[in-house]
């Protein structure tokens, strides 16, 4: 896909990169990849972003946060069962995403760029959901329907689970 004359070369880059970060994923997303989704020469992502991590990083966090206003917008004024089951329903609408995120957290091993922008991405998402716990139950949901969607629970099992384990506490 060649992005609009009118988009500066930037922003066709970070628009390159989250369509490349949904088809290839992280770890296969090369430079020329990118450079190509976004009908620019290569060397332009020196330029605007100094490397592949660095723009990729970018397209990461802007993607997770279109992800997390459109999930914001359609949970809103909801039951938490409508909630949880807005988030879950990302899961297989944006799987793409999730596994990207996933990817890039294992790289954050490797670059304290990327960890610091995720620990910022974990920060906002605690402020979003409540609290560490609700984002730690989104991880593990996370995993749970990207390995085993068939067995994963739903918003309403979630709801049920956690009320349970609250009133067992």
């Amino acid at each position: 896909m060649r992005y609009d004359r009118g988009v500066g070369n930037r922003e066709a880059l970070i628009q390159g990169a989250k369509q490349c970060l949904t088809e290839r994923g992280w770890a296969r997303t090369t430079v020329r990849d990118i450079a190509t989704a976004a009908g620019v020469n290569h060397a332009a992502i020196g330029y605007h972003f100094g490397s592949r991590e660095s723009l990729l990083v970018h397209a990461l966090v802007e993607a997770v946060e279109e992800l997390s206003s459109e999930v914001a917008e359609r949970a809103r004024n909801g039951t938490s069962e409508e909630r949880w089951q807005a988030l879950i329903d990302t899961f297989g609408t944006h799987r793409a995403l999730w596994i990207a995120q996933l990817e890039a957290a294992v790289q954050s091993e490797h670059s304290p760029e990327l960890r610091e922008r995720l620990a910022d991405a974990q920060r906002q998402g605690r402020e979003g959901l409540g609290g560490s716990v609700p984002l730690a139950v989104l991880s593990g949901l996370m995993m749970q329907w990207l390995i085993d969607p068939d067995e994963a629970p739903d918003g309403a099992q979630v709801v049920i689970e956690l009320h349970a384990q609250a009133d067992g506490a």
